[in-house]
């Protein structure tokens, strides 16, 4: 039996949403697992940042277009918070 593995990011767990996703697209499951830990950290805080879900699943589309498309990062966003110990509110 074949294991089929997802990659996570370095903070953020793959949610659910994004994984069903993943794994109904063999070409970008492969392209995911090949970003580098922070750049997929990216991707899924950009994801689930949101706070509607029509954005949410607007951009679970964006990033399945994008990342088949060879981009490596979401365009002309700031980065995950995260980093910023100011942010902490968004990880509670």
């Amino acid at each position: 039996m074949i294991q089929i593995v997802i990659e996570e990011g370095v903070v953020h767990k793959v949610p659910d949403d994004l994984k069903e996703v993943l794994l109904s697209k063999t070409e970008l499951l492969e392209k995911w697992n090949k970003l580098t830990p922070l750049a997929r950290n990216e991707w899924i805080c950009w994801v689930t940042i949101v706070k509607q879900e029509k954005t949410r699943k607007e951009h679970i589309q964006r990033l399945s277009k994008e990342i088949i498309e060879g981009k490596k990062r979401p365009c002309c966003w700031p980065g995950c918070p995260h980093r910023r110990p100011n942010a902490q509110k968004w990880f509670k």
